[in-house]
């Protein structure tokens, strides 16, 4: 997607089907593409990630209008829907897949990102130290298509949607409805 208004976002907080769920809800957010970042081999598919591996994180790339969502409230809302005390862990996915992470796009995100964690541990917002992982955006590859919208696509048919992902999304019309679609 290439709009000169907008700006890219690539983040990893778990299973991508998660924070792609909760980040297309809120308004500014144009378009959300769940993928695979920093890993060992080009193209990996969902197995090979899966499988630990490849060093890959699931995540999305964020594509969305700073005229409407700053990158700051993108990562309040992001760290408001994982918990990024637990390394390479969100409750039952683990693995170095499923770390969290933010691969910043610019020295501006890699600023933001630091000063916003610092901002956090000092305040002691979470009961342990954030272990989220800050680095270079690499090369993203989309994953396959039908990780594309999973949530709207398959909120009926699959349990983890409801189970998993239904509380998260719950929570971000509570906490952030003023940012919502």
């Amino acid at each position: 997607m290439k709009d000169n208004n907008l700006e890219v976002a690539t983040l990893a907080a778990g299973c991508f089907w998660c924070i792609e769920a909760v980040l297309l809800r809120l308004k500014g957010v144009e378009k959300v593409l769940s993928g695979y970042t920093a890993g060992k081999i080009k193209n990996p598919t969902y197995r090979e990630v899966c499988s630990g591996l490849t060093g890959h994180a699931e995540a999305v790339e964020v594509y969305f209008d700073p005229n409407i969502i700053s990158y700051e409230v993108l990562l309040k809302v992001f760290f408001s829907m994982h918990n990024p005390t637990t390394l390479n862990r969100q409750g039952g996915d683990i693995g170095t897949q499923y770390r969290s992470a933010i691969f910043y796009h610019n020295s501006e995100q890699k600023t933001i990102a630091e000063n916003y964690i610092q901002e956090l541990d000092a305040e002691k917002v979470f009961e342990d130290k954030i272990v989220t992982e800050i680095s270079p955006a690499e090369t993203f590859y989309p994953a396959e298509d039908y990780h594309q919208d999973y949530y709207n696509l398959n909120r009926e048919k699959n349990s983890y949607c409801t189970v998993v992902i239904d509380p998260k999304v719950n929570k971000i019309r509570k906490s952030y409805a003023h940012l919502l679609k």
